[in-house]
């Protein structure tokens, strides 16, 4: 879900094109069994993250089979967190005859597989990438089911729109403090193109105050935050510093309304309510995609998860688990009516794609023209008993949703 440049894109694209075979992809005879290549930074700088997604694909074949009668044979590929291991691997996978790709969390490497599977005339499946321009470069050959970064910005703060209404409150002020990495700078000029254009907002953003994404002390940052009197922060942040974030605002004895953030990670992490505690990570408010928990196909995917994995918790790795699970059901869908893993036919089957029954909250998944699923929703999450809840949309509610939110110090541990 990092962000991307439109140079970054290029630059990952001409290195792909630069060494990718330009020979068509072999004819694959019709089979029963489909062979996925999965692609995912299992080690790395996101080696959580990919981690959290193999899940997903690993509970899959199980699913899969009782659902749409499909054998689906996983080849996994660790991308390393990089994009030229990205390229290289997607080539091995099709060469040892990989029929579908799958992945890639991060949008530099899912944009070197992405011209991979273009020339290679292989469909790839994005579980997960968020940078506009995957689906704009007229590929045939890649269905992305998440949202764009601008979506993402678009859904978060209409979701706070939401939150407002449904608590009866409306705040004038927010500061807006994010991390300074691609992904904060390229949510951050998001952010300020559209906000200005909602006019059902009712606060404006009196300071923005960026930060380093290795900082280890955000004093600093926190004193002149609490110094504008907003009313709310609405942060963009990764796992580490919305923690010191949180432990500096506990420590300047600064209580906004809320932390609350449009559409990044970090306060949904296992890790955040580990080092925080209940008292100091309970409240927080995230908008982002998420999976729906009342839905059947989510119980369905949360049992496997339970018998696969005893130890852990879905709902600690559920846009990891969830999207990359629809990834993996979309090419079974996909390969069952098409009844071949020729490229070709698999990518006409994955076009007229339109699966009503899913896990991620939203509308049907289907892909325009262009490859993009556009009736992807986020949810509004907040921490509540060092557990990540919906709160909104109502529909999907597991509690009702606290703003403003209790001070720290009135707070029980």
């Amino acid at each position: 879900m990092t962000g991307f440049t439109r140079r970054d894109f290029n630059r990952a694209a001409a290195a792909a094109g630069a060494t990718t075979l330009a020979a068509p992809a072999l004819v694959r005879a019709q089979s029963k069994k489909l062979k996925v290549g999965v692609l995912l930074p299992r080690s790395g700088a996101l080696a959580f993250i990919g981690q959290s997604c193999q899940r997903g694909a690993d509970i899959s074949p199980a699913l899969l089979k009782e659902m749409y009668g499909v054998d689906v044979e996983l080849m996994n590929a660790d991308i390393e967190s990089n994009v030229d291991v990205a390229r290289s691997r997607a080539e091995k996978l099709i060469d040892e005859g990989a029929q579908v790709l799958m992945g890639a969390f991060d949008s530099g490497p899912t944009a070197a597989i992405a011209q991979v599977a273009e020339q290679r005339k292989v469909p790839l499946v994005v579980n997960i990438a968020a940078a506009p321009q995957i689906t704009e470069q007229g590929y045939k050959y890649t269905f992305r089911n998440f949202t764009t970064a601008g979506e993402l910005i678009t859904n978060g703060l209409a979701l706070t729109r939401d939150l407002f209404q449904a608590t009866g409150r409306a705040p004038r002020s927010a500061v807006f403090m994010h991390v300074n990495d691609t992904f904060g700078t390229s949510m951050a000029k998001g952010i300020a193109a559209i906000l200005p254009k909602l006019d059902y907002l009712p606060f404006k953003i009196v300071d923005t105050i960026a930060y380093d994404r290795e900082a280890r002390d955000l004093s600093v940052e926190v004193a002149k935050a609490k110094a504008t009197n907003a009313d709310f922060i609405l942060l963009v942040s990764r796992l580490n510093d919305a923690i010191l974030l949180v432990r500096e605002l506990v420590k300047q004895r600064w209580s906004p309304q809320a932390v609350l953030s449009p559409g990044s990670p970090g306060m949904y992490e296992a890790q955040f309510y580990k080092a925080l505690g209940n008292k100091y990570s309970d409240y927080c408010i995230s908008n982002v995609p998420w999976y729906n928990p009342k839905a059947e196909l989510t119980r369905r995917v949360e049992a496997q998860f339970n018998k696969q994995f005893p130890q852990e918790k879905l709902m600690f790795h559920a846009l990891n688990v969830g999207f990359t699970f629809e990834a993996m059901m979309i090419a079974a869908d996909a390969f069952k009516r098409a009844g071949t893993a020729d490229g070709a036919q698999l990518a006409d089957a994955l076009r007229k794609t339109n699966i009503a029954e899913h896990v991620m909250i939203g509308g049907p998944i289907q892909f325009d023209a262009k490859g993009q699923n556009t009736h992807i929703a986020s949810a509004c999450i907040q921490n509540r008993g060092g557990e990540p809840k919906v709160v909104l949309p109502e529909s999907a509610a597991q509690a009702k949703p606290v703003f403003p939110v209790p001070g720290w110090q009135e707070r029980k541990a």
